[in-house]
């Protein structure tokens, strides 16, 4: 029985061929893309995260400050945050019980309770952001015209 001759040692290691380098790096370019798609995905998040809260606190801050200082009164005023980064429209408006409205349970010279309706949106380019709180206060009636009542 003939064997046959082993190959030489410098022909055993031959290295890769081109097709295995050309899949090594097909399959590196795919990786890399997926890795920097979930990186892009994240960073926007981030982003629109930072952006809400930015809103929440601009929002908050607003209807803290509403009606402290000066009477509130129905009508709808609008303005910006951070030089029109942030643009804001708040509403006004009187607040009734259609329950207690419907029985005339209703005393004119009451206290009376006003609903706060607050858009906050941003955003550059697409579509914008937006955020909408709304509350109630309660507002002590006017002496002036609680005393012209008969």
């Amino acid at each position: 029985m003939k064997r046959l001759a082993s190959a030489s040692p410098a022909r055993a290691v031959q290295g890769f061929t081109l097709i295995e380098v050309i899949v090594a790096f097909a399959v590196l370019a795919l990786a890399l893309t997926l890795l920097l798609g979930t990186l892009s995905g994240a960073a926007k998040q981030v982003r629109w995260a930072d952006d809400a809260g930015r809103a929440a606190l601009h929002a908050q801050s607003l209807l803290d400050q509403t009606g402290v200082g000066e009477a509130l009164q129905p009508g709808q005023s609008d303005g910006e945050f951070e030089d029109g980064r942030y643009r804001w429209s708040l509403q006004v408006e009187p607040w009734r019980d259609q329950g207690a409205q419907a029985a005339g349970l209703i005393d004119p010279g009451a206290s009376q309770l006003m609903r706060l309706t607050l858009l906050v949106q941003w955003g550059d380019g697409g579509p914008r952001q937006q955020l909408q709180l709304q509350s109630l206060r309660l507002v002590a009636p006017d002496p002036r015209s609680a005393m012209s009542l008969p």
